[in-house]
């Protein structure tokens, strides 16, 4: 990904561009964990330059390239059934003291919703160093997975509004966990949550206040938490990525 405009990407520094094309071009197979990651179209933030992936940043590229997504543990990242707090929203950053970091997780979104829908209760885990005045925004440091796991059982949605992803683990994580997910359309976050939650189009937060709006009245919640963790355990499975990636061991014999 080149996204200069908020100063991500290995391509916007010239030995960092140098290295990644050289490693690209002289390994034997390229395994991204998205398709976005091969080449896209990116839309959700007019800023940025719309062609993205390698095949877009590397023309010319002939290295072969096969797409396997991430693949999680149901039995451990799971849903007890609990009763979540209403309008409680949780997310997964690190490092985000850095501006530019901040940004590309889409704190900054997340803060101004925090703002305008003060009686909504967000949690920032992973950066205990990230600090605010906004009484309704908990920060909390990085966590172990067990810690973790409990942090998504109380949370009723997952927010991903980044502005560059591949495949987000913890977005997958909380679904197993059962939380409704909320995500930016990049990378392959819409493709991870289907059907099951809700998508910010572009980067605007015109749109984001009116998928906030909607919550209150939105009938099929509970169904959509169901949904969220039906919808990993079938397609993104840990076993199945064990499968593929033996399998690309097996053919190199």
């Amino acid at each position: 990904m080149h996204l200069p405009h908020i100063n991500y990407g290995n391509y916007r520094k010239k030995w960092l561009r140098k290295a990644s094309i050289f490693s690209f071009k002289n390994c034997a197979l390229i395994v991204p964990v998205s398709e976005a990651l091969v080449a896209s179209d990116y839309r959700y933030d007019s800023a940025a330059p719309e062609k993205q992936g390698l095949k877009n940043l590397i023309p010319g590229l002939a290295t072969p390239i096969q797409v396997i997504h991430n693949g999680f543990d149901a039995a451990f990242w799971n849903d007890p059934g609990n009763a979540r707090k209403h309008f409680s929203f949780l997310t997964v950053a690190t490092g985000i003291t850095a501006s530019n970091r901040a940004k590309v997780k889409g704190i900054d979104l997340i803060l101004e919703a925090a703002h305008r829908f003060k009686h909504f209760h967000f949690t920032l885990v992973g950066d205990d160093r990230f600090s605010t005045a906004l009484p309704n925004v908990t920060i909390a440091p990085a966590m172990d997975k067990e810690s973790l796991r409990l942090a998504y059982q109380q949370s009723q949605f997952y927010l991903q509004l980044s502005a560059s992803e591949g495949f987000p683990n913890a977005l997958a994580e909380a679904m197993l966990c059962g939380c409704v997910p909320i995500g930016s359309k990049v990378g392959e976050i819409a493709h991870i949550i289907g059907n099951t939650g809700f998508i910010l189009e572009k980067r605007d937060f015109g749109l984001l206040c009116t998928i906030f709006d909607n919550l209150a009245t939105d009938k099929t919640l509970a169904e959509k938490r169901r949904q969220a963790r039906d919808r990993i355990t079938t397609h993104f499975s840990y076993s199945l990525r064990k499968e593929k990636l033996l399998g690309i061991i097996d053919q190199s014999k």
